[in-house]
C-alpha cells in the first residue's frame, strides 16, 4: 500500500501494490484540513513548521496525479480572500474562527465549533458528494474532519503528525505537558478515522500501543522532500560566500522552531564543551541558529540568547530569523553538519532536507530520525540529550574534515528515496483503500 521500513535491514521496501476487487477509483476531490497552521505561512515562524511543508508539497503532488485538493485553514489576518489558488488543482480556503491575531494554539479547541461552521458553509454551496474524502492533519483538524466526514458521508483519513502521549513520555526539562483534553481528542479521532497515516513504522506502533489503533487501519507513508529545491547545487563554498560565512569555518547548524522540544540549547551546550576543550576552535567556529520562538518557547523568546551569553559563546553563535525554503536550502549547503537534538520528532523532515542538500546530520535517536538518518553513514544518531555526546560527535567531523564530504555525499544519495511523488502516490493508495472500505460499510449498513 505504501513504502514501509523493514525493521531488520532498516531499508526502504516497496510492498506489492494494493489490489482491490472491482477497480475502485481514487477520489477526485479531497477536503484537507489544517486548522492551526496555514499552508501559506512561512515555516519556522510561530506554529508553522514541517507540517506546513508537508501539506503544501503533498497537495501539489496529489493535484499532479489528478486528485484536486481544497485546504481549509483558519484566517489569521483580516481581509484575506475566501480562497486562494496555491497551485493548479490546489485551493486554500480561509475560514473565520476566533480573533485573527494573538490566538495561541492552546486556545484553538474553543474555536473548533466556529471553524466547523465555516467548513460546512463552504460545502453547503456545492452539489452533494462534492468531496470524496476528508484528510485531516493534527488533532485539532481531526475533530473537524470527524464531523465533516460524518456529515458528508465521506471517509476520514487522519495524520497525527505528533501525539500527546508520545510527547509527554519524552518531555524536555521545563517543557509543558500536553493537556488531557488533547489525549481524549486524539483517542476519539483514532477510533473515528477510516485510515491513519503514520510517518514511520515506529509511529504506526505508537498509534497501536498508546491509542489502541486498529493495525489494519494504519498505513505508513514517509513524508517526502522537494528534491528539486534541496540539492547540493553549486556546493558549500558558493553557499558560504552568499551567506557571508567564512570558508574555513566549522559550521554546526540548528534550523527549526526555537522551543524546548527541539532542544537547540543542547547544541549550544555542546559548543561550550568543544570550546572548553580546545579554545583555539573559537577562531573557526560559527554556529547559526535559524528559526523563531514557538510553542512553550514563546514564554522566553530571549532564553537562547541569554544561554549563549551565560555559556560565554555569544561571539560564535549567529541567530537568524526563519527563512524561506530556497534560503534554507542554502543554509543547509553552507553548514558542515545539521544538529537535531529533538526530544520528540514524528519524522524529522529537516534532517532529510539537509541530507538532500549534501549535509550530514547529528540527531537524537528519537521518533522518525533513525529512519531519516543512517547512523554511521549519513550522520550520527545520539541516544539521549547529553551535550557531551553531541560534542563528541561534532569532534569527529572537526578532526576528520573529509568526513563532512564523504557523509554528505552518502546523505544526498540516501535522500533521493524520499521524493514527494513517491509519498503522493502512496497517499493516493491509502485514499483509494479508505474509499473502498467506506463504500463497503455503507453498502452492508443499507443491505
Amino acid at each position: 500500500m505504501s513504502q514501509y521500513v523493514s525493521r531488520l535491514a532498516g531499508t526502504l521496501v516497496s510492498p506489492p501494490r494494493l489490489r482491490i476487487p472491482g477497480h475502485p477509483r481514487k477520489p477526485r476531490r479531497v477536503a484537507m484540513l489544517s486548522v492551526h497552521t496555514s499552508p501559506l505561512h512561512q515555516p519556522g515562524t510561530g506554529d508553522a513548521g514541517g507540517m506546513n511543508v508537508y501539506i503544501v508539497e503533498l497537495a501539489k503532488r496529489l493535484a499532479a496525479i489528478n486528485i484536486e485538493v481544497e485546504i481549509f485553514t483558519r484566517s489569521t489576518t483580516g481581509g484575506l480572500p475566501p480562497s486562494v489558488e496555491l497551485a493548479p488543482g490546489v485551493l486554500v480556503r480561509h475560514v473565520d474562527a476566533g480573533p485573527y491575531e494573538g490566538l495561541a494554539k492552546e486556545e484553538l479547541p474553543a474555536q473548533l465549533c466556529a471553524f466547523t461552521h465555516g467548513v460546512m458553509q463552504a460545502w453547503a454551496g456545492q452539489r452533494p458528494g462534492y468531496y470524496d474524502l476528508v484528510h485531516s492533519h493534527y488533532w485539532l483538524s481531526g475533530h473537524v474532519g470527524w464531523l465533516a466526514a460524518e456529515r458528508w458521508g465521506a471517509p476520514l483519513v487522519h495524520a497525527m503528525h505528533t501525539m500527546a502521549k508520545v510527547k509527554n513520555a519524552a518531555l524536555a526539562e521545563g517543557d509543558t505537558p500536553e493537556p488531557p483534553a488533547r489525549v481524549i481528542g486524539e483517542t476519539q479521532i483514532v477510533r473515528a478515522a477510516d485510515r491513519l497515516i503514520a510517518n514511520t513504522s515506529e509511529e504506526a506502533d505508537e498509534l497501536v500501543r498508546f491509542y489502541e489503533a486498529d493495525p489494519g487501519k494504519v498505513a505508513v507513508v514517509h513524508p517526502g522532500v522537494n528534491l528539486d529545491l534541496f540539492t547540493p547545487a553549486d556546493g558549500r563554498a558558493a553557499a558560504r560566500a552568499r551567506l557571508g560565512l567564512p570558508q574555513d569555518a566549522f559550521v554546526p547548524l540548528f534550523a527549526g522552531r526555537i522551543q524546548p522540544l527541539k532542544a537547540p540549547d543542547v547544541l549550544l551546550r555542546a559548543v561550550a564543551v568543544l570550546l572548553d576543550r580546545d579554545p583555539s576552535l573559537r577562531r573557526r567556529l560559527v554556529v547559526p541558529v535559524v528559526g523563531g520562538p514557538s510553542g512553550s518557547g514563546l514564554a522566553k523568546p530571549e532564553g537562547l540568547h541569554k544561554l549563549a551569553a551565560r555559556l560565554g559563546i555569544a561571539d560564535v553563535v549567529r541567530f537568524r530569523p526563519p527563512v524561506g525554503q530556497e534560503a534554507l536550502a542554502d543554509w543547509f549547503r553552507a553548514a558542515s553538519v545539521l544538529v537535531m537534538p529533538s526530544y520528540s520528532e514524528s519524522f524529522g523532515l529537516v534532517a532529510i532536507e539537509a541530507q538532500a542538500a549534501g549535509t550530514p546530520v547529528v540527531a537524537a535517536a528519537v521518533g522518525g530520525l533513525p529512519v531519516a538518518v543512517r547512523n554511521g553513514q549519513t550522520g550520527f544518531l545520539i541516544p539521549g540529550h547529553e551535550p557531551e555526546a553531541y560534542a563528541q560527535a561534532l569532534t569527529r567531523f572537526i578532526d576528520r574534515p573529509e568526513l563532512v564530504d564523504r557523509m554528505g555525499l552518502a546523505a544526498s544519495r540516501h535522500a533521493q528515496s524520499f521524493g514527494w511523488d513517491t509519498a503522493a502516490s502512496a497517499t493516493a493508495d491509502v485514499y483509494t483503500a479508505a474509499v473502498h472500505d467506506h463504500r463497503g460499510r455503507v453498502r452492508s449498513h443499507h443491505g
